[in-house]
């Protein structure tokens, strides 16, 4: 197990961690034939998962490839060994002239700002995996999906299992189950091997359900717990089993949930709040469902997460009371109505 720092000096240590690859991943990677494709690789989790990725397997070509409107981010990656392609993913043409690769991962997606341009949220996370799927169907495709494609289940059981059926609640949700089942249509039509994976809430020191609260607890503002629980993991714990969800491809391409255990979030407020010294308020109680999964399938394969609560209350507590940056997306979290 790799050993992990008490506190995060920068942004730079910050992400050099969590593109550090176990010896697992090491060793998947090199018994997983051919080179890698990350679709959408500019979001949150692509940077770091893609350094990953090259770090783990050097010798392999890792290709990043988004609209790259960060500035700076293609130059960052370019160094960091990865190839780097500016593709508009909605054009046909441009995802044509991507190269053939056999292991693709999909990461592109839209969420916030769902609410008043439905129809461009429906293209991105409908219509672009359509067009992936069947440029890609003779590679396997890891996609990224969200929990968000089930309904609320019973805070007091396991969480939603892969086998419950996605009916979610709001337009951008129902988005990524059409994402979802335009992957499975193409996996069918052209036994196209893949995984979808429903991540719930990784975990970055710069954003995340956990920097939200922090953030909350130091402007003074109570915490509303009518979404009482999470399931919460590591960017570098996700970053880590996406890749290794390479090796564990289904034919048809089937769901697989990826998270850490369920938090509650009155416990990590408090826990929170007791790191940085100050009181914390709540407003609402805990409604008997939320936004939950299963994750014995993916213990199964890999073993829990190893970075746990505890490590991630100290991580963040640390971070914020030091100032340090904020991606300034706040995760919603507590939204219950689908409205993003």
């Amino acid at each position: 197990m790799m050993s992990h720092p008490t506190r995060f000096t920068d942004v730079a240590q910050l992400e050099t961690v969590m593109s550090t690859p176990s010896q697992a991943l090491v060793a998947d990677l090199k018994n997983l034939e051919g080179d890698l494709l990350i679709l959408g690789v500019g979001g949150k989790m692509g940077p770091t998962l893609a350094r990953m990725a090259k770090q783990a397997a050097p010798h392999k070509r890792v290709i990043g490839v988004a609209r790259f409107s960060e500035p700076g981010l293609q130059a960052s990656l370019t160094a960091h060994g990865i190839e780097c392609i500016a593709c508009d993913l909605l054009s046909q043409e441009a995802l044509q002239a991507l190269p053939d690769v056999p292991n693709v991962v999909f990461m592109a997606g839209r969420k916030f700002g769902s609410q008043g341009s439905e129809w461009l949220t429906w293209a991105m996370n409908v219509h672009v995996p359509a067009l992936v799927a069947q440029r890609f169907a003779r590679s396997r495709i890891v996609a990224f999906s969200t929990a968000c494609v089930y309904p609320f289940v019973e805070v007091t059981g396991p969480g939603a299992p892969e086998s419950l059926a996605p009916t979610p609640v709001g337009e951008y949700a129902n988005s990524c189950v059409g994402r979802e089942r335009m992957f499975e249509h193409f996996s069918h039509q052209y036994q196209t091997p893949g995984r979808l994976i429903r991540l719930s809430y990784a975990i970055d020191m710069r954003y995340g359900v956990l920097h939200d609260l922090a953030q909350q607890i130091l402007q003074r503002q109570p915490i509303d717990l009518t979404m009482g629980y999470a399931n919460l993991i590591w960017q570098g714990d996700a970053n880590e089993r996406s890749l290794r969800a390479l090796c564990h491809c289904t034919n048809p391409t089937t769901g697989l949930n990826l998270s850490g255990p369920k938090v509650a979030i009155r416990e990590a407020a408090q826990g929170l709040a007791q790191r940085l010294g100050l009181e914390v308020r709540f407003t609402g109680t805990e409604a008997p469902t939320a936004w939950l999964v299963d994750c014995r399938e993916a213990d199964a394969l890999w073993g829990p997460p190893p970075v746990g609560l505890a490590q991630m209350l100290d991580w963040t507590a640390d971070w914020v009371a030091r100032g340090q940056p904020s991606l300034n997306k706040p995760t919603h979290f507590e939204v219950r109505d689908g409205q993003y």
